[in-house]
């Protein structure tokens, strides 16, 4: 359990939050929720005879700000999330600010038996799905026996 002061002018507690911070920014060991830096946004990424799908969970964006690209087998995601706490710096004093603000890039590379061509991409409730075919001529087919 981490001690938190919630008085700015508490000298140990600014210590502690300075060392987590430290141990965080070199900090690689995996756990539950991937590794420690390099992962926002989070993603689940699996494949269906058909396509390949991932779900890219980035709340608090709006739809228009997310860059999605797909060149030569490389998927690109871009975008930023404003930090609301900041902007409202003439109203709030932040005591604790864990929530991750700014641009934010993850690059994927698909195999090779993508679709380019057949790319969607749906935005709903902070999770942002993007679905990409595979080749009809590599996915299996049922072959009949006479």
């Amino acid at each position: 359990m981490h001690y938190r002061s919630m008085f700015p002018d508490d000298l140990f507690a600014q210590l502690d939050r300075f060392q987590r911070d430290l141990q965080q920014a070199f900090d690689m060991e995996s756990s539950i929720r991937g590794f420690a830096r390099g992962g926002f946004p989070a993603l689940n990424v699996g494949t269906t005879q058909k396509s390949i799908e991932m779900y890219v969970f980035a709340p608090g964006l709006e739809p228009g700000t997310i860059d999605v690209q797909l060149e030569q087998g490389v998927l690109t995601i871009a975008g930023q999330r404003t930090d609301d706490l900041h902007s409202q710096a003439q109203r709030a004093t932040v005591q604790i600010n864990e929530r991750f603000a700014g641009s934010f890039r993850r690059v994927l590379t698909l195999p090779d038996e993508v679709d380019a061509e057949s790319v969607s991409a749906h935005y709903r409730d902070g999770v942002l799905h993007i679905s990409v075919a595979r080749r009809e001529s590599v996915q299996p087919r049922r072959i009949s026996v006479h």
